[in-house]
């Protein structure tokens, strides 16, 4: 049976269908592809896992919505990569689960924030915004300075990173508890952040 543009036109269900299929069809056909390209399936060269500290640190930014206001993710355009530094690839953030990239930017793009400034910056920072920028609006943090990090599930949570792909070995899932001990939340929320961009170079 051929379908005429009168019979699609007046058969809403008909009409909705038929776009479905077409937008999945398009979905598809852009998506599948990139899970057989190097460029978006394997770590950049010279990667290494996060420490355990680390991984603590990125649950802490995404319990307390840091990235609500800041991306992860430089764009490719002159104006992005000249202020952040190079724009990000899907290399940087294939054992991102799941991945800090977003379109919603209130404050500073952090993707490549590691090194930028020291640790005692980052303290001051956390502890009152305004002291070091003092045109922020970001809350304080003070209370993660004194709140010990939360050891008890950094174990099952590297194992559960292992299985969907991150390269972590056992001696560095055996050490997490001890990595962790006597640090507080400010400690592994640094780390995280000192940790991002490391891996390329600002040239590139």
């Amino acid at each position: 049976m051929k379908l005429s543009h009168e019979q699609i036109e007046t058969n809403p269900w008909l009409m909705i269908v038929l776009i479905v299929l077409v937008v999945s069809v398009g979905g598809l056909v852009q998506i599948v592809p990139l899970f057989f390209q190097r460029s978006t399936t394997e770590p950049l060269p010279g990667m290494t896992p996060p420490s355990a500290l680390q991984v603590a640190g990125r649950d802490i930014f995404v319990r307390e919505g840091c990235y609500n206001c800041h991306s992860q993710m430089v764009r490719p355009f002159r104006a992005e990569t000249l202020r952040y530094g190079p724009y990000s690839v899907a290399g940087e953030s294939v054992w991102d689960h799941p991945f800090q990239w977003g379109s919603k930017r209130t404050g500073p793009d952090l993707a490549r924030v590691g090194g930028r400034y020291s640790d005692d910056w980052h303290r001051a920072h956390l502890h009152n915004p305004r002291d070091v920028v003092p045109e922020s609006n970001m809350p304080a943090y003070p209370w993660l300075e004194e709140t010990p990090v939360d050891q008890s599930s950094i174990v099952r949570h590297m194992k559960a990173l292992r299985s969907v792909g991150v390269p972590f070995s056992d001696e560095s899932i055996n050490g997490a508890v001890e990595e962790l001990e006597g640090k507080t939340e400010q400690d592994a929320l640094i780390a995280f952040l000192q940790g991002l961009g490391r891996v390329r170079p600002q040239n590139q």
